[in-house]
């Protein structure tokens, strides 16, 4: 596979930035998107624009079978037992609240959610809404110094009133590949019986092949436009037992069977859980995103990303003053660093304004940066279009942002 070819599906990264060729590594945040995927949005609205599901005419069938037919492709490209595990929402963010809302609907002050310092704000104040209404407690894995979870201690955290343990794949701010298989082995050890496991998997579902039945999770949650599809569409992958006991998160079309002043009874699954006019273009550019993705290969993806990351941890390790965030050697995609004592916000302007794209802050993870007495970082994120010469002109940018700024 060569990326200088993969790079002409990618329009934006011919655009120029401060009179510099844009070089995006900003990755984590969300990603580019390929040609395929635009058309197949443009073509969906020049073409076949319905609302789904009970439209008779010719239009809203077509749609209709687009939509589901992604569906079918999700449950595949994850490896899910049924279609009807595969929930559409709007991202992580919102498949975590719809968790955190249905799952703790019967919960008590007794009751216990287990997540860890790594975690995104997304899988954390969903939680602490909930347990503000029902009381349960909220218990967190601590961190490694290299940014691993500190599973030794986990043990001690586990009592049989654990009902959720909840963990990202992988750290959106260190880039670190969380153990999440030992994770749920040691939940399942010591906690309730029937103790729900759920990956927050933003930043997995780019870098890796993803398999639910071989991760044995209970929920995979994951958000499109991290994986080359448009923004505001996202799914929540449930096991169909515990999906069926689960309350609806939303009400209105759509999850409804059968409505009366008296009573109202819900669809069957997925539909229960979506409420609502879909974002349908969406998902059919998200089908465009897991053909584009699945006609490169993760083994490929994942050689190339390694590659790239690996090429860039040596370059800033290279230079005297920059100090890299998290040096735990299972990393996915992502670095985070500091220069001296330099701002992350002054690091990130300068780049930009040589045309370099990075993100800049506590990247939504404020316990992971009070871990390390910090209050930011500068995080550079790769994806399956970068290459090794802008990692070289990165390297180089850097070196005169540090002269800069001494």
């Amino acid at each position: 596979m060569d990326v200088r070819e993969l790079r002409k599906d990618f329009p934006i990264l011919e655009e120029k930035v401060n009179n510099n060729k844009l070089i995006y590594f900003d990755n984590a945040a969300t990603t580019q998107k390929p040609l395929s995927v635009i058309n197949a949005v443009s073509d969906y609205y020049g073409h076949s624009n319905a609302n789904v599901h009970r439209g008779v005419h010719t239009l809203s069938q077509i749609a209709t079978e687009q939509f589901e037919k992604v569906r079918e492709q999700v449950r595949n490209f994850i490896n899910a037992d049924s279609s009807c595990e595969i929930i559409y929402t709007r991202g992580t963010t919102e498949s975590i609240n719809l968790l955190a809302y249905s799952l703790t609907r019967e919960f008590t002050s007794e009751d216990e959610v287990l997540l860890s310092e790594s975690e995104h704000h997304s899988n954390i104040v969903p939680w602490q809404i909930a347990a503000m209404d029902k009381g349960f407690k909220i218990k967190v894995i601590p961190l490694n110094e290299d940014g691993s979870l500190n599973l030794s201690f986990m043990d001690g955290l586990l009592t049989d009133r654990t009902r959720i343990v909840s963990v990202a794949h992988v750290s959106n701010s260190l880039g670190v590949v969380n153990d999440i298989k030992t994770v749920f082995e040691k939940a399942r050890q010591k906690g309730a019986k029937d103790i729900k496991t759920i990956v927050d998997g933003a930043q997995g579902i780019p870098h890796m092949k993803i398999d639910v039945k071989s991760l044995d999770c209970d929920f995979y949650c994951f958000s499109a436009h991290k994986i080359y599809a448009p923004m505001g569409i996202g799914v929540l992958y449930g096991r169909k037992s515990v999906l069926e006991q689960m309350s609806p998160y939303q009400g209105g079309g759509e999850m409804i069977k059968e409505v009366t002043f008296a009573k109202t009874t819900f669809n069957q699954l997925p539909y229960k859980f979506e409420a609502g006019t879909p974002s349908v273009a969406d998902v059919v550019g998200f089908g465009a995103a897991m053909d584009y993705v699945s006609a490169i290969g993760f083994e490929w993806i994942a050689k190339h990303e390694d590659d790239i990351l690996h090429y860039a941890l040596d370059g800033l390790n290279s230079l005297e003053g920059v100090r890299v965030i998290g040096s735990c050697p299972q990393k996915a995609g992502a670095i985070s660093f500091l220069v001296d004592n330099a701002h992350p916000f002054d690091v990130g302007t300068l780049l930009d304004q040589m045309g370099i794209a990075v993100r800049t802050g506590h990247h939504c993870a404020q316990p992971v940066m009070s871990h390390y007495g910090i209050t930011g970082t500068v995080r550079a994120s790769f994806a399956l279009y970068n290459t090794r010469e802008e990692v070289e002109v990165f390297i180089s940018s850097l070196k005169k942002v540090i002269s800069m700024l001494q």
